[in-house]
C-alpha cells in the first residue's frame, strides 16, 4: 500500500493546473479602501476638515463627527456588497484579531434594519478575548475595549468592513502592538520637529516612514499536510537535508516558477485592491524561498499593510494549493527568513531627514539625525535585541547569511571618514577658517561621496543604506511595530538630550547655533564609534544568547525609566509584555517538543520497525535457501538491522527523557526560571532526537517513509 506521501507525489507529477489570469479593465488602486477620496464623497466638507485635524493633531473625534463618518463608511461598504464589520486589531498573540458583527438586525416586527453608528465605529467590547495570555487582566480573559484608529483607513476583506483599532484593557493599559506604537510616533514627531526648527522654522511635523521586506517559503499544501510539524509548529522538526540546497546560489533572483508567478499575480491584485503598494517580488537565496516588498509609507500604515499582506498571502496561497511558511527557520541547514525593516524620518515638506542634502546646512541637519539615531541604538542596544528575539528567530540569527548576534551598525567607509573628520573639530567656538574648511571639506561633500557607498555588509544587524537605517534581525513572522516602537522611543530620548545639550551651550556659553551643534555632535561621535563596523565580522556561535536571557532588558530600570518618562509604557505594561514573551517562548518549545515526541513514536519508529520486518524477511529467506552460509550474503542486512534497532532505542529513550525534562520544567512557578529550563534542558533534546530520526530517513526504504522529504517540498513546484 502506498503512503500518502507517495500518492501526493504521483498526483503532483501529472500536468499542473493552469490558473486563468484575470482579464479586463484595470482595477482602480485602493478601490476597497475607505480613504480620503471616499470619505469626501460621504461626509460634509466641514466634517472632512475636522477629520483631517483629528488625524494630524491627534484631536478627539466628537460624537457628531463619528456618526457622520460611520454613516458614510456603512453606505460605502454596503454599496460594495459588504454585510459585516469588525474592529481589526493586533493583539500580543502575533496575529490579527477580529469579531465580526452584522450591519443588519431585526426589529420587534421582524423587519431587517441597518445598524451601525458612531458609537459602534469608535469603540467595541470584544468580550471573551484572551489577549494577552499571561498579561494584564481584570478577569480570567483579559477583556478590554477596541478603539478606532482614524489614522489608518478602513478597508474591505472579502465581505467584511475592517476598521483598524487599538486594544486596551478596562483600566486603559495597552493589550496590543498598535497602542504604544502610536504613542511612540507622536513622541518622536515632537522631538524631531524641535530639532528641525534649528534648520527650518517652517517644518511643523515629522513622520517616521517604514519599508519592510517580507521573506517567506512557499511549498505545496498537499505535501505540507503530510507533515504534522509544519502544520502545528510552522517548521520541520525533522528531515534530512537534500543533496543540493542553496550551494550554487542558482535560486536568488532567478526566474520565478510559473505556478508561483500565478500566485503572485493574484496576490498583487488583492494587494492593489486594499492599497498595499507592492514594488518588488523575487526569488530568495534558498530553494522555494521568496521575497515581496512595497514602497516606503507612513510607518503606521506600513505596519498595518504588512500584517494584512500576511493574511492575504495565506488566503491566496490556499486557492493555489500552496502553504506559506512565515517561520524564521522552517528548514534546517538552509537560509531562514527575515523581515528587513527600513526606517527613516520625513518632514511634512517632503524632506528625508536621513538623506544628505545639497547644502552644508542641510547636511548638518542630516548628520544631527544620523548620529543621534546611532547614539540612541548605542544607549539601548540590549533593548533593541529584546524587541526582535523569539524562540523561532533564535534558530535564524547567527546562521548562514543571517545577521550576527553581535549588535553593530554598518555605515560604510565614506561616512566613517566624515565622522572622523567631524570628531577632530576643535572644542568650543570654531574659527572662521575651521568652519569654512569643515563645511567645504566634510559636510559639503556628503552628497558626492554617498554616491559611491556600495558596500552593503550583509552580516551587520543594522546598516545605513544611503537614506535609511535597515534593521535585519526582525523575524519574518514578527510584527515590525515591536522593534519600531522601541526605536522611536530611544531616538526620541536621544534627540531630547541632544537639544538640551545644544541649548545649554547656546545659552550658557553664548555659542552660535552651528558651533553648539558641531560641539555636541563631536562629543556624541566619540562614544558611538565602538558600535560602528566597516568589515564583515566573523559570527561567534558562543555569543548566541537564547531569548529568555535577552528579554529581561525589557524590564531593566533603564528601560522602565525610558518608557515611563516618554509615557509610552507604564511599568505594569512592560512587566506584562515581559511575561507574555516568556510564556510565548515556553509554549512554543513545549509544542515543538510534544509534536516531535508524537512524530518520533507514531511515525518514525513504526516506519523503521516496518522496514526491519522487510529486512528480517529477506534474511530469513536467504537462510532458508543457503542454510548456514547465509551470514556472508546477509551481512550488510544484519548491520543495517542492528543500526536501525540502535536508532530506535536512542530515539525512544530521548523522547522519554525529553518528556521528563518537560514535566520537571512545568513545576517551576517563576516564568523566567521555567523559560531558562526549557531553553537549556528541554530544547537540546529537539536536535538530539532529530539527528537520530534523520539517520533513519536515510536508511529506511523511500517507499515506506510517510513524511514529505526536503527534496520534495523544496524542489517540487
Amino acid at each position: 500500500m502506498e503512503t500518502l506521501r507517495k500518492q501526493i507525489i504521483k498526483k503532483l507529477s501529472e500536468s499542473p493546473k493552469v490558473f486563468e489570469k484575470r482579464k479586463g479593465v484595470p482595477l482602480e488602486y485602493a478601490s476597497n479602501v475607505f480613504n480620503n477620496k471616499q470619505l469626501q464623497k460621504f461626509i460634509s466638507e466641514k466634517a472632512f476638515d475636522q477629520m483631517q485635524l483629528c488625524i494630524e493633531k491627534g484631536n478627539q473625534i466628537n460624537p457628531l463627527l463619528a456618526d457622520q463618518i460611520a454613516s458614510g463608511m456603512k453606505a460605502w461598504a454596503v454599496s460594495k456588497g459588504v454585510t459585516h464589520y469588525t474592529h481589526w486589531f493586533q493583539p500580543l498573540s502575533g496575529t490579527t484579531a477580529e469579531k465580526h458583527e452584522s450591519f443588519f438586525d431585526l426589529n420587534v416586527l421582524g423587519d431587517q434594519i441597518e445598524k451601525f453608528d458612531g458609537d459602534q465605529l469608535v469603540q467595541q467590547i470584544p468580550n471573551a478575548s484572551s489577549f494577552p495570555s499571561g498579561g494584564i487582566r481584570n478577569t480570567f480573559e483579559a477583556r478590554g475595549y477596541t478603539a478606532w484608529d482614524p489614522s489608518s483607513p478602513a478597508f474591505l476583506f472579502e465581505n467584511t468592513l475592517c476598521i483598524p483599532t487599538i486594544f486596551v484593557s478596562y483600566t486603559g493599559e495597552a493589550l496590543d502592538y498598535k497602542t504604544p506604537f502610536l504613542k511612540s510616533l507622536q513622541k518622536l514627531d515632537d522631538a524631531a520637529t524641535e530639532i528641525c526648527q534649528y534648520f527650518d522654522k517652517n517644518i511643523d511635523k515629522v513622520n517616521a516612514t517604514l519599508g519592510w521586506e517580507q521573506e517567506y517559503f512557499l511549498i505545496d499544501r498537499s505535501l505540507a499536510l503530510t507533515r504534522p510539524d509544519l502544520m502545528i509548529t510552522g517548521r520541520t522538526l525533522l528531515g534530512h537535508a537534500p543533496s543540493k540546497g542553496q550551494e550554487l546560489n542558482d535560486h536568488y533572483f532567478g526566474s520565478i516558477p510559473t505556478r508561483v508567478g500565478d500566485f503572485l499575480s493574484e496576490l498583487e491584485r488583492e494587494c492593489s485592491l486594499v492599497g498595499i503598494p507592492i514594488k518588488t517580488k523575487h526569488n530568495e537565496v534558498a530553494p522555494s524561498q521568496y521575497e515581496i516588498a512595497p514602497v516606503f509609507e507612513n510607518a503606521n500604515l506600513a505596519v498595518d499593510h504588512n500584517i494584512l499582506l500576511m493574511d492575504l498571502m495565506n488566503k491566496v496561497a490556499y486557492k493555489h494549493n500552496f502553504k506559506v511558511l512565515f517561520h524564521e527557520k522552517p528548514f534546517d541547514k538552509i537560509n531562514g527568513s527575515g523581515k528587513h525593516t527600513n526606517w527613516s524620518l520625513n518632514t511634512d515638506s517632503g524632506i528625508n531627514l536621513l538623506s544628505p542634502g545639497k547644502t552644508p546646512m542641510s547636511n548638518l541637519q542630516f548628520l544631527s539625525f544620523f548620529i543621534n539615531t546611532i547614539a540612541g541604538v548605542f544607549n539601548h542596544k540590549d533593548l533593541i535585541k529584546a524587541s526582535t528575539v523569539s524562540s523561532s528567530n533564535d534558530l535564524r540569527i547567527g546562521f548562514n547569511e543571517a545577521p550576527s548576534p553581535n549588535l553593530s551598525i554598518f555605515i560604510g567607509q565614506h561616512l566613517m571618514q566624515v565622522l572622523d573628520d567631524l570628531e577632530n573639530v576643535s572644542k568650543g567656538k570654531l574659527s572662521p577658517e575651521e568652519k569654512t574648511d569643515l563645511k567645504l571639506n566634510v559636510i559639503g561633500k556628503i552628497p558626492e561621496i554617498l554616491l559611491d557607498n556600495t558596500d552593503r555588509n550583509r552580516t551587520a544587524p543594522i546598516a545605513f543604506t544611503g537614506n535609511k537605517f535597515e534593521f535585519r534581525t526582525v523575524g519574518s513572522k514578527s510584527n515590525c511595530s515591536k522593534l519600531i516602537t522601541v526605536l522611536n522611543a530611544i531616538v526620541t530620548e536621544q534627540l531630547v538630550h541632544f537639544k538640551t545639550a545644544v541649548d545649554k551651550l547656546i545659552e550658557a556659553k553664548k555659542m552660535k547655533k552651528d558651533d553648539a551643534i558641531f560641539n555636541v555632535l563631536r562629543e556624541t561621535i566619540s562614544y558611538i564609534k565602538p558600535e560602528l563596523s566597516l568589515e564583515e565580522k566573523k559570527i561567534d556561535q558562543n555569543n548566541l544568547q537564547p531569548t529568555p536571557k535577552i528579554l529581561p532588558s525589557y524590564v531593566s530600570s533603564k528601560s522602565i525609566d525610558l518608557f515611563k518618562n516618554l509615557e509610552i509604557f507604564s511599568e505594569r505594561e512592560l512587566n506584562a509584555r515581559y511575561q507574555v514573551d516568556l510564556e510565548a517562548f515556553i509554549s512554543n518549545i513545549q509544542i515543538e517538543s510534544r509534536t516531535l515526541g508524537d512524530m518520533a513514536r507514531n511515525h518514525v519508529i513504526p516506519t523503521a520497525i516496518r522496514y526491519q520486518n522487510v529486512l528480517i524477511e529477506n534474511i530469513r529467506g536467504l537462510k532458508d535457501i543457503y542454510g548456514n552460509s547465509y551470514n556472508k550474503l546477509a551481512s550488510e542486512q544484519l548491520v543495517i538491522l542492528e543500526q536501525i534497532s540502535k536508532h530506535i532505542e536512542e530515539i525512544n529513550e530521548g523522547v522519554t527523557l525529553m518528556i521528563n525534562a518537560r514535566k520537571k520544567a512545568n513545576t517551576i512557578a517563576d516564568f523566567y526560571k521555567r523559560a531558562i529550563q526549557y531553553s537549556e534542558i528541554v530544547k537540546p533534546f529537539l536536535s538530539d532526537i532529530r539527528y537520530k530520526c534523520d539517520k533513519l530517513e536515510l536508511t529506511v526504504e523511500d517507499n515506506l517513509w510517510p513524511l514529505a522529504k526536503y527534496r520534495e517540498m523544496l524542489f517540487v513546484r
